[in-house]
């Protein structure tokens, strides 16, 4: 056991830093060099169900174009009902990191029908995958959608893939809900063995000049924590299941600040395509030196020590903070 080992869900990690996910993972070199300075797991690039399908698509047509023109050329393609284009790298990509890294490597997908996440969902598990992160990026733009229609469909697709998969599954949760605590615990009951908080869903800018929709998606900055720590602080004391903080996590500065309020990990992407993969070791090496000057032998010692149960004035959440900062603005 190190000072730095932590459990997620269920698992046994080496370190609370954890690669989210994204694209650094696509290559198998970059997750080797990624346990080689010290990440406690590796998140991997999100898998899309309409990737997969459309490249199905690309290919069927392909296909279906020649083989017309050269009718024997036809045996040499695999059965169309077999062959995914896009998700063999992904899953060949988890098979090969498996064989040669010890730490664990979690599957990350984004479906959008019942068939895909089970589907899908089975194919990373029989891949080798550890865990399964479902990042349920759904966007309720029909009108007629009612906040409890977007509840159930997360409620239901936890509940589906618990039925598919004998991995843990943890949930990225968004922060939009209307009750976040009320649907953390229902998310809990239909199976969730975590939550990561919070997907940050894409969000278009639009080019003033040009008169089109900007695609891009910025990194995060520190300064987002405090929307995540605040729900991970109340959640910690009250939900007995994983907790995973992903927003602006830039230095272990921020790191430290999730570990008080109660994550069991946290996930950077931002600050590795800023800084490199080795500042994993940057950061753990000064979450380290800040645990020397507090006296703090292990995570053991201050995980949680900050959340809304253990605090003693846990108003310091709820409106009654709220109150004092106004108030002691007025006399600043």
């Amino acid at each position: 056991m190190t000072r730095l080992n932590t459990k997620y869900l269920g698992m046994e990690l080496r370190s609370p830093i954890v690669v989210s996910a994204c694209t650094l993972s696509e290559e198998l070199d970059n997750i080797l060099r990624m346990e080689d300075v010290g990440a406690g797991a590796v998140v991997m690039f999100s898998m899309f169900e309409e990737q997969i399908r459309k490249e199905d698509e690309r290919m069927k047509h392909i296909m279906q174009s020649t083989s017309h023109v050269f009718a024997e050329a036809s045996d040499f393609f695999p059965d169309l009902d077999e062959y995914h284009v896009a998700t063999h790298k992904y899953l060949e990509t988890i098979r090969k990191a498996k064989e040669r890294v010890h730490i664990p490597i979690i599957g990350s997908l984004n479906g959008i029908t019942p068939q895909g996440w089970i589907e899908y969902g089975q194919q990373l598990e029989q891949a080798g995958a550890d865990a399964l992160e479902i990042n349920i990026f759904y966007i309720p733009a029909d009108l007629r959608l009612t906040g409890q229609d977007v509840e159930q469909r997360y409620i239901d697709i936890i509940q589906l893939l618990k039925k598919t998969v004998n991995i843990p599954i943890a949930v990225k949760l968004n922060p939009y809900f209307s009750a976040i605590g009320n649907m953390s615990q229902r998310m809990k009951e239909a199976g969730a063995d975590g939550l990561v908080l919070f997907n940050r869903f894409y969000q278009p800018d639009y080019d003033i000049l040009q008169l089109k929709v900007v695609h891009d998606l910025a990194y995060s900055e520190s300064a987002e924590i405090r929307l995540p720590l605040l729900w991970i602080a109340i959640l910690s004391g009250q939900l007995d299941l994983s907790l995973a903080a992903t927003t602006g996590v830039q230095s272990a500065r921020e790191v430290i600040k999730y570990l008080l309020a109660g994550a069991d990990v946290t996930m950077t992407a931002s600050a590795l395509y800023k800084n490199g993969i080795s500042y994993i070791g940057t950061m753990e090496r000064a979450l380290l030196l800040w645990m020397d000057s507090m006296g703090f032998q292990n995570l053991g010692y201050f995980k949680g020590a900050m959340n809304q149960k253990n605090i003693s004035d846990p108003t310091a959440y709820e409106r009654a903070n709220y109150i004092r900062i106004l108030e002691g603005a007025k006399h600043s």
